[in-house]
């Protein structure tokens, strides 16, 4: 018996394999295109471009803390961007809004799965042949990519069509994207391959690695771009098919702590979630659903910061792949011609708010995310305040490649350069548009009766504000109730039941 659509939702896994159309995946070396104003600018000036995606890390638990190689390389030598943020706190809906510089509003992916998200979702919508990898070919790049791409992208549906933009890919793929122990990974047109047994970020760490090395003797003289996204430290899921009841999510998807590596298992012992202000709190707080959940008890919080140092120990294999790279862009001389950025596809939260593990909220735990580029130019060190988003890195980085911006974009470009910065700090917008539909999920343990892992009235609009004299949170709930938090004195405000209409799709 099939799983029910609510328990793969759950998980991110796909409802659907139904694509119809194909896509030409350019071999490597294959010529540019011309750009929207007919002008290509190519060669030896276009900087090399790394962009590294993890999956579901936090900046307010302070994960950053615990990657020392990630702060040496990419930190240390590059610029944080304190005030950025994801516009839609889960996978597809952000990568997707991510790779195009579009809003999920205007992507209409709004889910993980069809009908309303996924990969499916992403080539119904004609966005196959209209996001990143595709412009930057066109600009005179050679493209790579591996990792997970987008949910619902599996086994089953990797050819229908393959997904286009890429010269060389190896796609992790659902329904195994989030089995640290037992991933399928796809590569190029070949058919997928288990690597059951082998640690899922080891695997991706040679994959990456490999395709350095095809790009840098692709012997073209081409920049390239190569895109690398590790599911760690997203939680660990198995699906199981059920004879029973179909609609029995906690027996059908599995969630546990993520796996970490062998060898990072007994790392980090004493740590624990930070108990912020905002950490299981006595009151309940937030709105709508969030504003009846219990007080977690001591074997919960017990359990949540194990889920936590799970998190911790999962990322240090990335933490890992991140100084092989850098190890190989200073052996090929790399370093002084290419760009890294570092940042997650959405936030995570464990026990703030009275939460358990999960994401799909509109907390700053949610929203507020890692974003660090190190590259030519950049000051070492140095720390942004201006505000960016996601939407703002397609921008960026055809800006990075010199070619054209889009007018249907709804970011626009970050300044990356320290002058730069301090240039935009009166003139940038200070506002980021938070959304989000359906359901929340979560991926913790339950320890009451009357907990649920699905919650299914989870739709809401927000607008994040982020001045000098003031930093505002806004959002409006689709069961018609609003709040308003001032971030800058710590003050909330519920406003209770104000007519509006629910939000459609």
């Amino acid at each position: 018996m099939r799983l029910s659509g609510l328990a793969l939702a759950a998980a991110g896994l796909p409802l659907s394999s139904g694509l119809a159309q194909d896509a030409d995946q350019k071999p490597l070396g294959a010529g540019p295109g011309p750009s929207s104003d007919g002008s290509v600018k190519k060669g030896p000036r276009q900087p090399n471009i790394i962009f590294l995606l993890t999956d579901d890390q936090d900046l307010h638990m302070d994960s950053l803390k615990y990657t020392p190689l990630i702060e040496k390389h990419i930190t240390a030598q590059g610029t944080i961007f304190k005030r950025h943020y994801c516009t839609t706190a889960l996978c597809c809906p952000s990568r997707v809004s991510l790779w195009t510089g579009k809003q999920a509003h205007n992507t209409n992916v709004t889910d993980v799965n069809p009908p309303y998200g996924g990969y499916p979702k992403f080539v119904s919508q004609g966005l196959n042949a209209n996001y990143l990898p595709v412009w930057l070919q066109e600009a005179g790049y050679n493209t790579f990519y591996t990792g997970k791409l987008f949910n619902a992208h599996t086994v089953a549906n990797y050819h229908s069509p393959f997904a286009a933009g890429w010269n060389g890919s190896d796609f992790l793929l659902d329904p195994y994207t989030y089995n640290y122990l037992n991933s399928s990974y796809q590569r190029n047109r070949d058919a997928p391959v288990s690597y059951e047994g082998r640690h899922t970020i080891d695997v991706l760490a040679e994959k990456a690695y490999g395709f350095l090395d095809d790009a840098v003797h692709a012997g073209d003289g081409r920049p390239f771009f190569l895109g690398i996204a590790p599911v760690a430290p997203h939680s660990n899921v198995e699906a199981h098919t059920l004879d029973g009841d179909i609609g029995d999510i906690e027996k059908a998807v599995i969630f546990t702590p993520p796996v970490p590596a062998a060898r990072h298992a007994h790392l980090f012992p004493d740590a624990i979630v930070p108990r912020t202000p905002n950490f299981n709190p006595d009151q309940a707080s937030g709105a709508n659903w969030v504003r009846t959940l219990h007080q977690q008890g001591p074997e919960n919080v017990e359990f949540n910061d194990h889920f936590y140092r799970q998190r911790l120990r999962a990322l240090q294999s990335v933490d890992e792949l991140v100084d092989g790279l850098f190890s190989r862009l200073e052996q090929h001389s790399l370093l002084d011609s290419t760009y890294v950025f570092y940042t997650t596809d959405n936030g995570y939260h464990i026990g703030q708010h009275r939460l358990q593990p999960g994401k799909e909220c509109g907390f700053e735990e949610d929203i507020h995310i890692p974003l660090i580029v190190r590259g030519p130019g950049i000051a070492g060190g140095h720390v942004a305040d201006i505000v960016s988003s996601h939407v703002d890195l397609a921008p960026t980085i055809l800006d990075l490649a010199g070619a054209p911006s889009r007018a249907d974009f709804d970011g626009e470009a970050i300044p990356l350069t320290k002058s730069g910065i301090e240039d935009a700090a009166g003139t940038r917008h200070e506002h980021v548009t938070v959304e989000y539909w359906g359901f929340a999920a979560t991926e913790g343990k339950l320890f009451r009766k009357d907990e649920s892992r699905l919650i299914l009235n989870n739709t809401y609009k927000a607008l994040r504000i982020i001045g000098e004299e003031y930093n505002f949170y806004y959002s409006v709930w689709c069961n018609n109730e609003h709040e308003l938090y001032d971030l800058k004195v710590g003050l909330s405000l519920f406003l209770g039941l104000i007519s509006c209409s629910c939000f459609q799709r």
